[in-house]
Parts: structure tokens; sequence; C-alpha cells
């Protein structure tokens, strides 16, 4: 049956605006790691699709990437990363030409302004209000670390990289998505604002009850496998009192591993927070013979849905392993 003239047109011209809207449908979006996919999930508006690159089980520091995601990385609009002291495995290639306009490390975000630009709209008043804000509060806080922890938290010779487990670095790394992702073409930039918003206030509104639920934890000795653990500890004010490792790529050395040991033998009910994506064994042969309780929790969220509250769950989760930790007649 033939369509009228009329009829084809409009046919015609609802067909040209669906394929142009399916065409213009999907801002392509690549993170590194779970936890960064997190947050970029609450920020994110429904038409954007988001790829992250190390899967479940997998560590950032040592990962292969498979040829199907260094092609996402090609067809990516914009990549979301920690930085080159986390996701070692991504250095070289990022740092090439070819990724460097549509790159934004997070973890530096505030010192290197990303520069995702398909248009050339500017930041509104607000975004840099955030951004002097989060700057400020960020330089306290690595003052009062590096003040009160002398010990070295970091990979090696840098600042520690994993900023997304304390929650007010997870805000400003929320607030730098939203602001990479405004200057994208065709987004929708009020939304994107209006997500930052509820994000920042639902992890205010979780930071407070995690103080709550952490009440019990304060008296017990904790020590981690990493320093993955420090962040948090030091923002819920947690006595981690060792770690196994400074570096989890080098085994640690002997007169390390006798130090910690002793801080267990002396410790009040000593809990190692044992980590998913490395080697139990290991770390079960250093504490043998010694009192000491085991949870595990998983700084890389590998459990936890990325939506709009998946940051808030994951940082439920490492309350769950702390609290596994108390001895059995605590109330909690």
């Amino acid at each position: 049956m033939r369509v009228p003239g009329k009829a084809l047109s409009l046919a015609l011209g609802a067909g040209t605006l669906l394929i142009s809207g399916a065409l213009q449908a999907e801002t392509r979006i690549v993170t590194s790691i779970k936890p960064v996919e997190l947050i970029v999930s609450a920020i994110a508006t429904d038409d954007m699709q988001t790829t992250t690159l190390v899967p479940p089980g997998s560590s950032p520091h040592n990962y292969t990437m498979k040829p199907s995601q260094r092609r996402a990385l090609e067809n990516a609009d914009v990549i979301f990363w920690v930085g080159p002291d986390m996701e070692t495995f991504l250095n070289r290639l990022l740092a090439g030409q070819e990724f460097s306009g549509r790159t934004v490390a997070l973890m530096d975000a505030e010192d290197e302004p990303a520069e995702v630009t398909h248009d050339e709209h500017a930041h509104d008043d607000h975004a840099d209000d955030h951004h002097g804000h989060a700057h400020e509060e960020q330089t306290k806080k690595e003052e009062h670390h590096n003040e009160g922890h002398g010990h070295g938290h970091d990979h090696g010779d840098g600042e520690d990289p994993h900023i997304w487990l304390d929650p007010e670095l997870a805000i400003e790394m929320a607030g730098t998505v939203r602001d990479a992702l405004s200057k994208l073409e065709g987004v929708d930039a009020g939304a994107l604002n209006e997500n930052f918003e509820l994000f920042k206030a639902s992890v205010r509104e979780t930071d407070a009850n995690i103080r709550d639920r952490l009440a019990p934890a304060h008296d017990i000795s904790l020590f981690a496998y990493h320093d993955a653990f420090t962040r948090f500890a030091e923002h819920y004010e947690l006595k981690l009192e060792g770690v196994l490792t400074l570096n989890p790529e080098l085994s640690p050395g002997a007169r390390h591993i006798a130090e910690v040991q002793e801080k267990l033998r002396n410790a009040n009910h000593p809990c190692l927070l044992t980590e998913p994506q490395f080697n139990r064994q290991w770390w079960r042969s250093i504490t043998e013979n010694l009192n000491v309780t085991f949870s595990t929790w998983d700084p890389l969220a590998t459990d936890i849905e990325a939506t709009a509250q998946g940051y808030n769950n994951f940082q439920h989760s490492i309350v769950d392993a702390v609290l596994n930790c108390l001895p059995e007649d605590t109330e909690h």
C-alpha cells in the first residue's frame, strides 16, 4: 500500500527525528574502576552509558586491558579515572595525545581542569564556588593527615590515591564529574547539577548515620592489608594501628612484618581487614598463632550495584565489615 505524500513526508520527518535522537541519545562514559562508576552513576543522566574497565576480582594496580576495552576508550566521550598513582595500567595510554582532551583524573582535577570540550559554554558561579570550597577543604584535610600520620599513606612516594573512601572527597569527585559532563554537547547541565546536589545531600546524611553506627568500634584495634583503608579510618577516627604492606605490588620486608606482628600481639581485640583482590594465604601465615579476628571489606565495591545510592551502599558495606570485627557480646 502506498503512503500518501503528506503522510509519507510526516513519516519520514518523524523517522529522521528518531534516528537523530538515537544518534545523540547516549553520551559514552568510561570509568576505570567500580568506585568511580558509583560516583559517575549518581551524577549522570539516563541518556548516558557508562562502561568500567577493571572487572570484579581484579586489581587496578596490575590489570591488563582487553582489546575490547581499548576500543571502549577510543569511542568514549569522556574517561574518568583516579589518576596515575592508582590505575597504573592506564598511565602510558592516557598520557598519549589521543586521549588527552577527554580524560579527567579525579585526584588532581582541581589542579588541572578537564579539557573535555565539544562546546565552549562556561561554568556557572555555583561550579566556581564549589571548586574553591572543595580545594580549600582538601588542603586542610591533607595538612591534617600529613601532620598526624607520618608513616606514609601512599603507594611509595606520593599522596594516598584511595580518595573515594573519604565521603567529602567523594563529593568533590562528584563535582568534578558534573563539571566535565556539563561541557559535553547536548547534555542537560541542569539535571546534572540537580543530581550532584542530591548526591551531596545523601552522602552527608549517610556520613552522619555511619558515625552513629561506628560508635562501638572506636576502642578496637584495626589492621589492614594495605593502605586503602586509611582514608576511611581517618575520616571516622577509627584506630588503624597497622598496615601489612604500604604497596600491594611489593612484598613487605621482614622488619616491617615483625613490627606488625608485635602490634597485633599488643592490640586490643585486633582485627585484620582483608581484601578479596589479594591472596588470603599470605596474610594468614603472618598472623599464625596470634589471636586475630578477620573481616573482609572490598575497597573496589565489587558487589555494589551502580545506582544513584550505590556510593552510600558501598560506604555502609565498609561499616558492616568493621562491625564484624567487634566481640560477639558488643551491642551495635
